[in-house]
């Protein structure tokens, strides 16, 4: 059984700090360290990490699929990083007879170079999605914060409520909900869902589901011509705040307007039966992250620490941690041989923001990895029911010697291995 506790529900962003790379400069977000900050109780806080120290420009025609190694690692990636050494330790006595430690350090350099086909095998899954004869459309619900609906990589890929008349000031679809077009913000209590500026978290994770496949940008790993992303905002764009009862709304409209998959890249040490429930009885695959460790920043264990939802013994949640491009567990990803089930990339993984494109660590990347998979899978594996498409991902896993009796699968996700699965 996976450990519970109860308490207010409190859910958190994961963010992680990753040194500098041969790229951009990795550094972390003001509102976390290494490790889940709570908020005030009975509250949800996001887990990312702060762009890096520049951003990228959409340009037109321009591609950065050469830097998404998570989908075709060659590699060329390394990160460089600063750690305290010791290098001397002495006793000194004080005037009452007593001793004293005295430890001086420095800091000393850290290198960790990527191993090229630590990936998901991406471009090997979009071959076998092109043989494959049939085609479902898949809608996503993103409960998370705002997403930049009008990016040119999100834009093709937004789900439409099309029994709604947009603008009119009326609910035409009686589901209690105003012009909700696109999904609903359930913060504010609007049909605002589209992001603030320095708001990246949501649309970040948006864009590793579905970018656009056009050649110019960031790539998703779903087909955005059948994967609708549809926006559930339940945070608040500056600290990535919010209350508990509106992650459940949020769930609750996604179910009744016809959602397949949730994607939550957030976390709470609390338990709650209601949402456990919620989730269990649900007809949705939801793919949560499993967390960035405690206050030190580093990974932990939560079959004896929980993080829900990704805790919750549900069959129909994939808990996902967070992999580097070596093919290791990245230091503040949490871990558990039962609450967690695969590792995806999610350190220094490029994808959409508001406006352009940056890069961002943590467990709450590595979702959208899954996310995106499932979505992909499901739409092209017509055989497949939701529990298909996640027994799918954990039985093609590739198993890596590092994440062995860490986790469910013990493996690294196989997007290939996924929709080949069975076939």
């Amino acid at each position: 059984m996976r450990k519970r506790r109860t308490g207010s529900l409190i859910f958190a962003l994961a963010l992680t700090a990753a040194g500098v790379f041969s790229s951009p400069e990795q550094t972390w977000a003001a509102d976390g360290g290494d490790g889940w900050k709570f908020a005030a109780a009975d509250s949800f806080k996001r887990a990312e990490s702060s762009p890096e120290s520049r951003q990228l420009p959409f340009v037109q025609g321009l591609s950065y699929y050469n830097r998404q190694w998570a989908l075709n690692n060659n590699g060329n990636l390394r990160r460089v990083s600063w750690e305290p050494q010791m290098i001397s330790e002495e006793f000194t006595s004080t005037p009452d007879s007593s001793s004293v430690l005295h430890r001086r350090y420095q800091w000393g350099e850290q290198v960790t170079n990527s191993l090229a086909g630590i990936d998901i095998r991406a471009e090997e899954a979009w071959q076998v999605y092109e043989q494959l004869p049939e085609r479902r459309q898949v809608t996503v619900a993103i409960i998370d914060s705002g997403v930049d609906i009008n990016h040119p990589d999100l834009a093709g890929a937004i789900w439409v409520n099309t029994d709604e008349i947009p603008g009119d000031g009326l609910d035409n679809d009686g589901n209690g909900y105003v012009d909700d077009d696109n999904g609903w913000n359930f913060y504010e209590n609007n049909n605002q869902v589209t992001a603030e500026p320095g708001e990246n978290h949501g649309t970040h994770g948006a864009g590793t589901i579905a970018g656009a496949w056009d050649g110019q940008g960031i790539t998703g790993i779903a087909d955005g011509n059948y994967v609708k992303l549809m926006i559930l905002k339940v945070l608040n764009s500056q600290e990535g705040q919010g209350v508990a009862e509106n992650v459940k709304a949020a769930i609750r409209y996604a179910r009744d307007n016809g959602a397949d998959i949730c994607n939550i890249s957030m976390g709470t040490s609390d338990y709650d039966p209601e949402l456990e429930a919620l989730i269990a009885e649900s007809p949705m695959l939801f793919v949560v992250s499993a967390g960035n460790g405690d206050w030190t920043g580093r990974g932990s264990d939560i079959d004896q620490n929980p993080i829900y939802p990704a805790a919750y013994p549900c069959e129909n949640i994939i808990s996902v941690a967070n992999l580097m491009f070596d093919g290791s567990l990245d230091e503040t990803s949490n871990y558990g041989a039962v609450g967690v089930d695969i590792a995806a990339p999610g350190t220094y993984i490029l994808s959409t923001i508001p406006e352009g494109y940056a890069y961002l660590s943590g467990t709450s990347m590595s979702a959208p990895m899954v996310t995106g998979t499932a979505a992909l899978v499901y739409s092209a594996r017509t055989d497949l029911d939701l529990m298909g498409v996640k027994q799918a991902i954990l039985n093609s896993a590739v198993p890596l010697e590092g994440l062995a009796g860490r986790m469910v699968s013990g493996g690294m996700l196989n997007a290939y291995g996924a929709i080949n699965y069975g076939r």
